[in-house]
């Protein structure tokens, strides 16, 4: 799949800006941008829904339009709720198997792969959380076993088990040699996905690059410490010159100092440590500085912080 100086306006605004990138086949690769940033038009667009202003976006080496099969060659899952409210997710299914000569028994596999139990399957959609809505639109894109898979926020409304299988399901797919582009706001969930990442804002792109090196490249190394005396441990580290502050996880984030420096000080104070470890920003961390200049929409307080390191 690739995009190149692909470029939509809508009047005087400009929702995607000469953006180019390659999604390659045998990897996850993640679509990170914040709202506004142009993901789901740009979707659309290589999805042949929306006509680019300039440029041009192909899936398997076509454009979407030219593909004779569509189902066969690209599955996409862009709206979940896009399916009538009167009709069974099994028989919009089986409407979309026979349109692209799918065999029916297709219908079957692909509600096992995103599992959504056969009863549930036999109801209408009218009644579809949006959790069952995310599985149904992910059985619709799997429906013609597809090499190009498109997905737009796969994961939201599901449950822990729900996102749990969608995520092995994209690495499966993809250890497959197949192509998989996927969008989310979750980024601990991308972090565990994906391989790969294209990241926009505004739309214009930000960052092409694999998910380890857009983390270490972007981030800030520090050092997660835990000890049975948490207040004596961080007034030691401050007045040695680090920047303490609560981690997620508990005990102490330390900017400053490294691990080695840590222990050395905690031992020369007769200091017990139960955590020391050395370890780099999160994605969401990471994503969060670098996309601060690409927000169109922030609320007060965000604008009064500081980026996130």
């Amino acid at each position: 799949m690739e995009a190149t100086e692909l470029t939509e306006r809508y009047g005087e605004r400009t929702a995607v800006d000469r953006l180019s990138f390659t999604v390659r086949p045998g990897r996850v690769t993640g679509f990170l941008g914040p709202n506004g940033a142009g993901k789901p038009t740009t979707m659309r667009l290589v999805l042949g829904l929306d006509s680019p202003t300039g440029g041009r976006a192909t899936a398997g080496g076509k454009a979407y339009r030219d593909l004779p099969v569509p189902l066969r060659e690209v599955g996409s899952l862009l709206y979940a709720k896009s399916v009538h409210g009167g009709r069974s997710a099994y028989h919009h299914l089986a409407g979309l198997a026979a349109s692209n000569g799918i065999p029916r028994r297709r219908v079957d596999e692909v509600l096992d792969l995103v599992g959504l139990p056969a009863a549930t399957a036999r109801r209408r959609t009218k009644g579809f959380s949006l959790g069952m809505g995310r599985r149904l639109g992910s059985a619709a894109a799997l429906i013609g076993d597809p090499e190009v898979l498109i997905l737009d926020e796969p994961v939201n409304g599901l449950d822990t088990e729900g996102i749990r299988c969608i995520r092995e399901l994209m690495k499966s797919l993809a250890a497959q040699g197949r192509t998989v582009f996927l969008s989310s706001h979750l980024m601990s969930e991308m972090e565990l996905t994906a391989d790969h990442l294209v990241v926009s804002g505004q739309g214009r792109l930000i960052a092409d690059t694999t998910m380890r090196d857009f983390i270490e490249t972007n981030s800030r190394a520090h050092t997660l410490v835990r000890s049975p005396e948490p207040d004596r441990l961080r007034t030691l580290l401050e007045a040695a010159g680090a920047q303490v502050r609560p981690a997620a996880t508990g005990g102490w984030q330390v900017d400053g100092p490294d691990a080695a420096t840590i222990g050395n000080l905690a031992r020369d104070h007769g200091l017990a440590l139960h955590e020391l470890t050395a370890t780099h920003s999160s994605l969401e961390e990471v994503y969060t500085a670098l996309s601060q200049s690409s927000v169109e929409y922030r609320t007060s307080a965000q604008n009064r912080k500081d980026p996130v390191r």
